[in-house]
């Protein structure tokens, strides 16, 4: 005699809905990365740093860390460059309201002389998905 296996439909749709949902929540993140790019691109670094900041959120430059969007928003502010930043994720991982991106980028800018030079480096970016559905980073 055969004996019938059965899994409660409800249980293998919450599975199903929960790999889905952690594909969308990746996707939605590669994508606010790629904004948040373009924003940078389009209307500048510190304004696209503000744009895509968690209220909290924390940047590290050098030894130095800064803390709060007003204050990341005021560092790039004060920066003498005016230098153009990109960067596209390569990688992108979530774990419920929080995930992260990494991949490269590419800071450009003209010496005195007018020559460009680049920096080259590899990113990485922490996420946090906020009330309204939006991902801001909170690291950065």
């Amino acid at each position: 005699m055969k004996k019938l296996v059965f899994i409660p439909i409800i249980i293998l749709a919450s599975c199903i809905s929960g790999k889905d949902s952690s594909e969308k929540s990746k996707a939605e993140i590669i994508q606010a990365e790629k904004d948040f790019a373009q924003s940078a691109k389009e209307k500048g670094i510190a304004d696209a740093f503000y744009a895509f900041a968690d209220d909290s959120a924390v940047i590290k430059r050098g030894n130095r860390i800064i803390k709060g969007k007003n204050a990341i928003k005021e560092f790039y502010e004060k920066q003498p460059s005016s230098g153009e930043l990109q960067w596209s994720p390569d990688f992108a991982e979530v774990s419920g309201d929080l995930g992260y991106t990494y991949g490269p980028f590419t800071f450009s800018e003209k010496d005195s002389t007018g020559k460009v030079n680049e920096f080259k480096g590899i990113f990485h970016t922490v996420w946090k998905k906020q009330k309204d559905g939006t991902w801001k980073f909170v690291f950065d």
